[in-house]
């Protein structure tokens, strides 16, 4: 069971999860937001854009959006992102549907991924394809 358990429908491009943590600015780095995934071990560390209302240790909803150096198609293995703890590096899953010059991957948890490289769109990617990518510095969620 999801917890925390849903009680309707959402859309499956967004994330859900536990603000864990708000970690304040310091002088090496920004603001971060510890977004923890249910039912997993993951500790997401991602850039707050726009206003984060949640308070620690209860629910968030909302859009992760990262950048991918190139995405490649993949015909094993399974989701994941990685590392578990800090922020995203490395993401796998398959295409739920392309967006607004985006794909969203669902990587155990929906993340919305812009391709970077010039010689790729997000329309090149099917839904249902199982892809993997590195995930350039500053992916970020927006509480929806």
């Amino acid at each position: 069971m999801i917890t925390p358990s849903p009680t309707g429908t959402i859309d499956p491009a967004l994330a859900r999860g536990t603000l864990m943590e708000m970690m304040n600015a310091t002088a090496t780095r920004p603001a971060l937001v510890k977004f923890g995934i249910p039912n997993t071990s993951y500790e997401m560390h991602l850039r707050p854009s726009g206003e984060i209302t949640a308070q620690p240790g209860k629910r968030l909803i909302g859009i992760i959006r990262a950048e991918a150096r190139r995405i490649d198609t993949v015909t094993t293995g399974g989701r994941y992102v990685e590392p578990v703890m800090g922020r995203p590096r490395r993401v796998q899953g398959t295409v739920v549907r392309a967006e607004a010059g985006a794909i969203v991957v669902d990587a155990g948890v929906p993340i919305h991924c812009t391709p970077t490289d010039a010689r790729q769109k997000a329309e090149d990617f099917a839904p249902g394809t199982m892809v993997s990518f590195d995930v350039l510095d500053g992916a970020t969620i927006q509480q929806r």
